[in-house]
């Protein structure tokens, strides 16, 4: 029931909003919506559906007891991003020039774009709670019995599917689309075993949401903006394999050791 919903509901959203009402797929009013629908289609299922209730759905801050995890979700995105980049320059494909990070902005000197992404993450974490909210702290527990390898891999499995729709209406391009896919698939896997990892250690899906923020507005951002902008820029699926190296790697640190669990609360 819970994935019917959220795959249905947002892929008719997609739909609707594309072909019949002409938005772009990077309009706000396409995407909003889009992204809200897991964490609607969670809520239903809580209940009026399963009828559990919210107790285990990490709804409290817990600002006191998780704030390590808090700075790590906010600090982690950019230390990606500087790890992408100066894996690009060992590997000669990047000259270092930040000068592009100015064209994030029109009048905007590149430093002070990055300070207002940075400040702008915790403030627009709630706008990919609902994405958390429905794979991270609904579906990726209840599957396999909450195992974390199967869960985590066949939870980040069902993201990226849920996400390859948007490869058909322009939100990203891929000139090989099935390697594109592919590596995309690949990338939300490794986001996925580190949003889980921030959900279990801190026993609140705000660290997630606010990660997952970060590496939208943060780390794909700037990578992008740095070495896929310009006529030598390197293509969309460079880039991302890029960005997935260091994900991978601290995918593959949390996957070797042992992982204790905080029980989330709502209250």
């Amino acid at each position: 029931m819970y994935l019917a919903l959220s795959c249905a509901g947002t892929w008719l959203w997609l739909f609707v909003a594309y072909t019949a009402m002409g938005l772009s797929a990077l309009h706000p009013l396409l995407q909003l919506p889009a992204f809200c629908v897991p964490g609607i289609a969670a809520f239903v299922v809580r209940r009026w559906v399963t009828r559990e209730g919210f107790a285990d759905a990490g709804l409290r801050l817990r600002l006191k007891s998780a704030w390590r995890y808090y700075l790590l979700a906010w600090l982690g995105p950019l230390a990606f991003a500087a790890v992408t980049m100066a894996l690009a320059a060992a590997l000669g494909v990047w000259r270092p020039d930040l000068s592009p990070l100015d064209e994030i902005a029109d009048g905007v000197p590149g430093w002070a774009a990055l300070c207002a992404l940075m400040l702008a993450m915790p403030l627009l974490t709630p706008l990919y709670w609902g994405e958390e909210f429905g794979w991270t702290s609904y579906l990726r527990p209840r599957l396999f019995g909450g195992r974390m390898a199967p869960s985590m891999i066949v939870t980040g499995l069902i993201w990226a599917s849920w996400h390859f729709p948007l490869a058909f209406i322009g939100y990203v391009e891929f000139p090989h689309l099935l390697l594109g896919l592919l590596v995309w698939t690949l990338s939300f896997q490794c986001q996925e075993v580190i949003l889980a990892w921030l959900f279990i250690r801190s026993g609140t899906i705000w660290t997630a949401s606010l990660a997952h923020a970060g590496n939208n507005m943060v780390l794909f951002l700037l990578t992008g903006q740095l070495l896929g902008s310009g006529d030598d820029g390197l293509g969309t699926v460079a880039v991302t394999v890029l960005t997935t190296i260091p994900l991978a790697g601290l995918s593959l640190w949390i996957a070797r050791r042992p992982l204790r669990a905080v029980a989330p609360s709502m209250s």
